[in-house]
């Protein structure tokens, strides 16, 4: 079965990321798209009938770091990295609201 990902969907999905694509460009990603959910459409026609389950692939324990506070960088040294600040905050563009 084929999922056909037209171009209007990936210009769709581009402006909602806020990602500029030429006609070209959505054209290109809607075959990959649509080649990768292909894909995935036969992994669903294997017989996994006897295959029990994966629960746990790697059986590792605790192989996180143990979380404790530690200092940060200073705000000055932050803001200095920021293209703008405001009254000690990073200012940022208004993204809500617009369409």
């Amino acid at each position: 079965m084929t999922q056909i990902i037209d171009t209007k969907t990936v210009k769709h999905v581009a402006f909602l990321v806020r990602m500029g694509i030429s006609d070209g460009e959505a054209q290109s990603f809607s075959q990959q798209f649509s080649a990768i959910i292909d894909f995935f459409n036969l992994l669903n026609e294997v017989d996994t009938h006897d295959t029990p389950p994966a629960t746990q692939v790697i059986h590792a324990n605790m192989v996180l770091r143990e979380d404790a506070a530690q200092p940060s960088m200073p705000r000055e040294d932050f803001l200095k990295n920021a293209p703008e600040s405001e009254e000690g905050y990073v200012k940022v563009s208004t993204v809500l609201g617009e369409e």
